[in-house]
């Protein structure tokens, strides 16, 4: 099988100084976070609830919630046993190793907190934070494609990418993901946003959760599993494991929005 599409020669690294670098992953979670802020700014003013300010003050709590949360979800859920035994290496984080599922307890953690010490409905604060949220998703999915990493599994469809240091071309699952989690998801809540739904709290949430997982789960089906983990129960990897009570818990919500009162 020959790949119609060769992986392009992109440097990982952006900018080097010397001994200082910035990758082009650190970047995309920079814009990522700064574009999304801009959005959740001019949904905040629509909402009546939140003030834009307070959204400012918010970034810092939003940008622990990704950094901390997508580290340690991924040494919680992917290598324990691994950094039990290299503890040091926790904070490495320029070595890779995040989780999605992680960095979202992070942000739903700030979020309740946050929400809490300003006196703010927190499902307020959900929504608005759930429907920018796919905007750091297609960034860090562009990012893991720049980075020729958890790319899909082997394929002969005209469009399989020749990954380096491969010798059979595979799906550039990175880039259903940024499509599917990212641009759809983005356009679907960006229409429910524009329509109103804010002011009923938590619709927006609940769809963004059982759009991820379902966009996720659906993936994984091309994607190649973690090498140290495999396929888990019944064939399913880590990543469908972990959206199906992602996906319960947006139902759940969803189910609660429309009986609350308006």
């Amino acid at each position: 099988m020959i790949a119609t599409i060769l992986f392009p020669e992109i440097d990982p690294i952006a900018i080097e100084l010397g001994p200082f670098a910035i990758r082009w992953y650190a970047i995309a979670y920079i814009v990522g976070l700064l574009i999304g802020w801009r959005y959740t700014r001019r949904l905040a003013a629509t909402t009546g609830t939140i003030k834009e300010q307070a959204i400012d003050d918010f970034l810092l709590w939003a940008t622990l919630g990704v950094i901390l949360g997508g580290r340690f979800g991924y040494i919680l859920f992917y290598q324990p046993a691994y950094y039990i035994e290299n503890p040091l290496e926790v904070v490495y984080i320029w070595r890779g190793g995040m989780s999605f599922h992680g960095g979202l307890l992070g942000v739903v953690l700030a979020i309740v907190l946050f929400a809490r010490s300003i006196k703010v409905p927190v499902m307020a604060l959900g929504d608005v934070v759930a429907a920018a949220a796919p905007i750091g998703l297609f960034f860090g999915r562009i990012a893991n494609f720049v980075n020729a990493e958890l790319y899909g599994r082997p394929t002969d469809l005209p469009w399989g990418v020749l990954f380096p240091g491969e010798v059979l071309p595979r799906h550039p699952s990175q880039l259903y993901e940024a499509a599917l989690e990212g641009l759809i998801l983005f356009v679907i809540l960006f229409v429910m946003a524009r329509r109103g739904t804010l002011q009923r709290p938590g619709l927006i949430t609940g769809v963004f959760l059982i759009g991820y997982a379902a966009s996720r789960f659906l993936v994984e089906f091309v994607r190649e599993p973690d090498a140290h983990l495999g396929y888990l129960l019944g064939g399913v990897t880590m990543g469908q494991l972990l959206s199906i009570p992602m996906a319960l818990l947006g139902l759940a919500i969803l189910f609660w929005s429309r009986r609350a009162p308006r």
